[in-house]
């Protein structure tokens, strides 16, 4: 059995025993880790596999949660048809903006969609009709009753969020493994050869950016009925910065990788905080020892432990 499968299988089962054995608290942080691991596989899709690191992803999250809120509050929509108007509305973004920033690389792509990410979270901080700095609330759960699921009951909306962290690990999977996935490692790899074999960069560039925007948005929307509100601070660039920092801990180009990242740096967090006040001092300190020691994240150190034990036998 490969080392994806076993990582898989044992992220699964420490899921749901987590999920059956863990109490309110538990619940909720299982729900925190589901959003936070869908939303750092949105932002591998870009970094990892395309070579797009952006520092205005939280634009797409923050989108996605105000959608969800929106819909509710002044379009009068609630639950499945929220969530879609919420993953609309990122999609919408992202082709919006991505036109003009895939054609920009590295350091400038960067400052870019910093930028992008600054303007959209200065616009919603201002807009009376989305609440200003007040935010927003009025956020309803979908309706799952048919299926025995009541989403205001914390154990039941913990396994809708986990199951669609699940949908969304193989539907990034797919794309990743698909020849649209291939071409886009071949653009990460090396953009000037693609674009000699005839390879449409910018097309495939942004298709990524909007699939990305896509599964940031359903995250955002999650985060908003986990929380019934949402506020300006979901679209800051410290979101940004936190759901790299996942991503990198996790490993790059993965997908299970930042899942990892989101489930330790999350556990952390909490823990951490519960002991010291000092905790950012040592989540920081983590941090660069991880990326001072496992250059790939802790799935590529996995990965290395595996083809040194199998050199060994």
């Amino acid at each position: 059995m490969t080392l994806r499968l076993v990582t898989l299988a044992v992220l699964i089962v420490a899921a749901g025993a987590s999920w059956a054995f863990s109490g309110f608290f538990g619940k909720d942080l299982l729900t925190e880790i589901a959003i936070l691991a869908i939303f750092a596989m949105s932002l591998d899709l870009l970094a990892g596999y395309t070579g797009m690191v952006s520092l205005g992803h939280a634009a797409f999250f923050g989108v996605g949660a105000y959608g969800m809120a929106a819909a509710g509050s002044l379009l009068g929509l609630g639950g499945l048809p929220a969530m879609a108007v919420a993953v609309a509305a990122a999609m919408a973004l992202a082709l919006i903006v991505g036109v003009f920033v895939v054609r920009l690389k590295g350091v400038f792509f960067i400052m870019i969609t910093l930028a992008v990410g600054q303007m959209v979270h200065a616009w919603v901080f201002r807009s009376e009709a989305l609440g200003g700095d007040d935010g927003m609330g009025g956020i309803i759960r979908p309706d799952l009753g048919t299926i025995g699921l009541v989403l205001d009951d914390p154990a039941d909306f913990a396994l809708f969020a986990l199951v669609l962290a699940f949908l969304s690990f193989l539907a990034l999977d797919l794309v990743a493994r698909s020849p649209f996935g291939r071409l886009l490692t071949a653009i990460h790899q090396s953009e000037s050869r693609a674009r000699a074999l005839g390879c449409p960069v910018e097309r495939y560039k942004l298709g990524a950016y909007v699939i990305a925007a896509a599964f940031a948005g359903l995250a955002g929307a999650l985060a908003a009925q986990r929380d019934y509100f949402v506020s300006p601070e979901f679209l800051t660039w410290t979101v940004s910065g936190e759901v790299l920092i996942v991503v990198i801990v996790g490993g790059m180009g993965s997908l299970l990788g930042p899942v990892i990242g989101a489930a330790v740096v999350t556990l952390l967090k909490h823990q951490l905080s519960d002991v010291t006040t000092y905790w950012m001092f040592f989540l920081g300190l983590f941090f660069v020892l991880v990326v001072m020691f496992a250059d790939r994240g802790l799935y590529g150190a996995l990965r290395r432990l595996k083809r040194r034990r199998e050199a060994a036998t």
